[in-house]
């Protein structure tokens, strides 16, 4: 399987490029790759020592993020170089002010993991939850590079617990830590002969714990929302504005939406204003405006979701309607609101929990987003109720982090600068 997965690296670095004359998210995947070495020839510092963050995209680079900033704080002498690889992650946080070096990650070609190698040089290495690179890992076992994978989540179904999957068991086998978040990662692991592994949860509990203690205030929200019960729909698709356009036009309750579409492009943007029936209005047009008239706010920007679910009394987030996966449903329910999904999250395990334990609902179709929602509105007992056990689900799940800096100190390297 390892040469036919090379020879298909090997297609992919000569077709992607032309694929990206037709596609603007591939262009921008491949574009980006050409000059990752010129980047970091100039950019790090061959006197200093760098920890190396691999993430997808955003998800993982949330995941990221609570590591990165407590080494910040205990183990400053160290820089800080994170990869992304997908263009959402890389365009989105290329400029984040706790890395010293942002830049995509090649593709895993042997040639390529040499030369990556060779010029950072990494002290030590964080692949996130997924992430695992059969060329690169070799390298870098080749190396003898201390390497830890964070937030792991396996299931039964991948590449790694299958027969014919060992050049993938082999690359993850070069980890010398796994940290994994549920009991089922650890079980299937044992099974294929893992033994260094730690409970230690998902390190996004710690990320969106935090939120609450920031200063989380929107002036524009609170005008919009004029103390009137709010639901926002965070990161939606297509697929999810068809369970929740019929709602947010038929409703009699006095509700504002605020809706941020997960694709800020201007197509999909006309497409949800002509749908909503309701007086809407975008966050770009909201100057000289009397947000208070207004029904429905649409966030087409970004960054602002995180703070903007510390307004909601119900939270939607999106994903989950259709196939492309299940957004991030921690950021809201730290702020302890219900909240409600599509049918689509066996992946995520996170949500199968707090839904087993009555904080988040998940609704196949409109009608049932309708009755959960107005079950929602019109019960405050109930609301309050759910969204206290999706708070509670935040707060009894933190630690992970700390597990991960624990395992840090007991290396040599650390423990001296600790």
């Amino acid at each position: 399987m390892k040469p036919l997965y090379n020879i298909a690296t090997k297609i992919a670095e000569k077709a992607l490029p032309l694929a990206g004359r037709f596609n603007e998210k591939l262009k921008l995947f491949t574009e980006g790759r050409k000059s990752v070495f010129n980047e970091l020839e100039e950019k790090i510092n061959p006197n200093e020592e760098y920890l190396w963050f691999h993430a997808a995209s955003l998800g993982e680079f949330e995941q990221a993020l609570p590591i990165i900033e407590e080494i910040k704080k205990e183990f400053p002498k160290y820089k800080i170089l994170v990869t992304f690889f997908s263009p959402s992650g890389y365009e989105n946080k290329k400029n984040h002010p706790l890395a010293d070096v942002i830049t995509y990650l090649p593709l895993d070609t042997r040639k390529n993991a040499k030369r990556f190698l060779k010029l950072v040089k990494p002290k030590i290495l964080f692949f996130i939850k997924y992430e695992i690179w059969p060329n690169f890992m070799a390298e870098i076992k080749k190396r003898n590079i201390q390497s830890l994978l964070i937030s792991g989540a396996f299931r039964e179904n991948q590449i790694y617990f299958k027969p014919y999957g060992g050049f993938m068991r082999k690359a993850l086998q070069t980890f010398d830590h796994i940290f994994v978040q549920n009991e089922a990662s650890i079980a299937l692991l044992k099974n294929i002969g893992f033994n260094n592994t730690t409970l230690s949860g998902d390190t996004r509990f710690d990320r969106v714990s935090r939120q609450i203690q920031y200063d989380n205030k929107l002036e524009f929200a609170e005008n919009f929302i004029d103390k009137k019960t709010c639901l926002v729909a965070g990161s939606t698709w297509p697929e999810d504005e068809e369970l929740l356009i019929p709602f947010i036009n038929e409703t009699s309750e006095k509700l504002k939406v605020i809706i941020a579409p997960h694709e800020i492009k201007e197509e999909k943007i006309n497409a949800l204003e002509h749908k909503i029936k309701k007086k809407s209005i975008r966050y770009s047009q909201r100057e000289s405006r009397d947000l208070k008239s207004y029904d429905v706010l649409i966030l087409d920007t970004i960054g602002l979701l995180g703070k903007i679910y510390s307004y909601a009394n119900i939270a939607y987030v999106g994903g989950a309607a259709g196939t492309t996966g299940l957004h991030n449903i921690l950021e809201p329910a730290t702020f302890g609101i219900p909240v409600v999904i599509g049918e689509n999250y066996t992946k995520f395990p996170e949500a199968g929990k707090l839904r087993q334990l009555a904080g988040l609902y998940s609704v196949a179709n409109a009608e049932e987003f309708s009755n959960i929602t107005n079950k929602l509105i019109t019960d405050k007992d109930f609301r309050e109720k759910t969204g206290m056990i999706a708070g509670h689900f935040i707060n009894s799940n933190t630690g992970a982090t700390r597990s991960v800096m624990n395992y840090l100190k007991t290396l040599p390297d650390f423990a001296k600068v600790s």
